[in-house]
């Protein structure tokens, strides 16, 4: 039972959620479902989204959108080129490379 939402406010759970909702769901997590979790999950999904529903229920008329919660900026600094170290600095500690460049295992096949 989710916290905050009284069981008699709890919508019925096959009304928000689909049972393809709840396959599509596993799949795109790459996890596999028994049929009896499949109902359980079908039946939690259902109650975050009532719970999270309740956010519909507050009066947000005149309130200004935020970004983020804090007042943060951002400090930066002038992007001036300056001089990197020399190649073969740069590449004396590589395991391997190529020519003047790191060589590293291919990971798109």
């Amino acid at each position: 039972m989710s916290p905050g939402i009284p069981k008699s406010e709890i919508r019925n759970p096959k009304s928000e959620i689909s049972f393809s909702d709840v396959e599509r769901i596993a799949e795109l997590a790459r996890i596999e479902l028994a049929p009896a979790e499949k109902e359980r999950a079908q039946s939690e999904l259902a109650n975050i989204v009532a719970y999270v529903g309740q956010l519909d229920e507050i009066d947000t008329s005149g309130v200004e959108p935020l970004h983020h919660v804090l007042d943060l900026r951002n400090v930066l600094r002038e992007d001036e080129p300056q001089s990197s170290l020399p190649t073969e600095e740069a590449l004396a500690n590589a395991p391997a490379r190529k020519g003047d460049y790191f060589l590293v295992p291919r990971v798109i096949e």
